[in-house]
């Protein structure tokens, strides 16, 4: 029994453009959480401590640059897909497949990272706001925290540079 799988069928893009989608729409969602988290926590800290609310507004920053690797990725990816020519797919499975995978890994990394920076800023600006030696110590976890986003847009730098070529044979 054989089994012939189409490497260049008109569908493939689908998966390119649920990447697109995925990279923003994931990522945007995670820095939307932590900023709106973050913002609780400063709120409630600049009622006791207002001049240090200028000074915690960093989870609120370091959430919001998570939606920026999220559009990076998505124009990055959009920029790749290829429309059909002369009636014939341009745009490979094997491609979809790897633009999806890398919009999934920066965009659901962009969701774990908003989350964490979220709580984690919610929590530290509320300390600092009691005890202000505790600010080099929140930075620390808000780092790693973001790091986590990074990765996610590293890995789908790489990813998205995977391709199949369709040679209009197919």
């Amino acid at each position: 029994m054989s089994v012939e799988m189409e490497t260049c069928p008109a569908s493939a893009p689908f998966f390119g453009f649920m990447g697109v989608t995925s990279a923003l729409v994931f990522a945007n969602i995670g820095a939307a959480y932590g900023t709106a988290k973050s913002g609780v926590g400063i709120s409630s800290m600049g009622v006791m401590n207002p001049g240090l609310v200028m000074r915690n507004i960093i989870p609120v920053v370091m959430a919001g640059v998570l939606g920026i690797y999220g559009l990076i990725v998505a124009v990055i990816i959009q920029g790749s897909i290829v429309a059909p020519q002369n009636g014939l797919a341009q745009y490979s499975l094997y491609t979809g497949f790897a633009h999806l995978a890398a919009g999934l890994c920066c965009g659901l990394s962009g969701l774990a990272a908003g989350m964490a920076i979220g709580i984690v800023g919610d929590a530290g600006v509320r300390a600092v706001g009691q005890q202000e030696k505790l600010f080099v110590g929140m930075i620390l976890i808000l780092i790693f925290a973001e790091a986590l986003g990074l990765y996610g847009l590293i890995v789908a730098l790489i990813l998205s540079q995977n391709s199949f070529i369709c040679e209009g044979n197919n």
